[in-house]
């Protein structure tokens, strides 16, 4: 499964490489990408197959500040808690009293003073680096099991157009809480869902979101296997895939923004760019308020892992993408 997915990725990258359009056709009798066929064309990945993370796509977060969301790790830039290993990145929580900056530089200001959690972990952005605005982007990852676990993949507005959270938006491509813990309202009586969202409207308690929590079609626990999380996003529409099959789909009249400067935009406020990131969390409300509540002991040394993340544009439609959407 791999090697043809290299394949396709370094065939996607030649034809950027050289200037021309999308990938040359795939030999007689090979299958066809349908990805391609669909007129997605890759614009920028990461298979994970060297032995560290590569800067030149990624910037660790280093900050104790917990998201805003009472979370309890310290996100460091330590092999500990990020390491590219066996062509996987991983994420790694680990229970350790930690100290650290309170918040990440962008929002730091003059005085960061120290913060002291319970955990550490990993996260790791393409801020500053790269940001997209339309188009597929997919990951392909095994979330981690245990009462308190919290990995996402998530986007977030590269330059805020329409201001501070969440008037300019948030993109939640995954999120896991509390796999396997118990779950009354699950099939099985065991946590099995994964949840894609949008963020958007007015600073709390004004804000609002649409989410969408599904379970595999077998029923199996997302922590056993990988699986290809991805979002298709193009102006107005915004759709959400786990395997290939979507779950939830939202069209710009069901979302909004109460910032002033998005008067005549009617796609605001995701009509912007955004940077990508993933992260493994450590509590937090979505995390503790449900299933069991509170953190279990046994869910930590925590791992999330990632095969790879790919950035797709719609070729024939780069402007809008929407032609790449059926």
């Amino acid at each position: 499964m791999r090697r043809a997915g290299l394949a396709r990725i370094a065939a996607g990258l030649g034809a950027l490489l050289l200037g021309g359009g999308a990938a040359a056709p795939p030999p007689s009798g090979a299958p066809a990408d349908p990805l391609a066929a669909a007129g997605w064309e890759l614009v920028w990945a990461d298979e994970f197959e060297g032995d560290a993370l590569d800067r030149s796509k990624w910037t660790p977060e280093v900050s104790c500040w917990g998201g805003g969301n009472g979370e309890r790790q310290c996100y460091t830039d330590r092999p500990e808690n990020i390491a590219v290993e066996g062509g996987l990145l991983l994420l790694k929580a680990r229970k350790e009293r930690f100290a650290g900056p309170a918040r990440p530089p962008e929002i730091a200001g003059r005085d960061n003073p120290t913060l002291v959690q319970s955990h550490t972990s990993g996260k790791v952005r393409t801020i500053g680096l790269h940001a997209w605005r339309y188009g597929r982007i997919e990951a392909r990852a095994r979330v981690p099991a245990g009462q308190g676990t919290w990995p996402a993949i998530w986007m977030m507005p590269d330059n805020p157009a329409y201001g501070p959270w969440p008037r300019s938006g948030e993109i939640d491509i995954l999120e896991a809480v509390n796999i396997g813990a118990r779950c009354k309202q699950c099939a099985g009586g065991r946590e099995n869902r994964t949840i894609s969202a949008l963020h958007f409207g007015d600073f709390p308690p004004a804000n609002r979101f649409i989410d969408s929590r599904t379970a595999l079609p077998d029923g199996a626990l997302p922590s056993a296997d990988f699986h290809v999380y991805a979002v298709e996003w193009g102006a107005g529409l915004i759709r959400f895939l786990v395997d290939g099959r979507v779950h939830l789909t939202v069209t710009a009249d069901q979302w909004s923004t109460a910032s002033p400067r998005a008067r005549g935009r009617p796609h605001a406020p995701f009509d912007q760019p955004f940077y990508l990131m993933a992260n493994l969390a450590v509590g937090g409300r979505l995390a503790e308020e449900n299933n069991a509540k509170g953190l279990a002991a046994a869910s930590f040394p925590a791992q999330f892992a990632i095969d790879w993340i790919r950035v797709y544009r719609c070729a024939r439609d780069p402007v809008t993408g929407r032609a790449c959407m059926g």
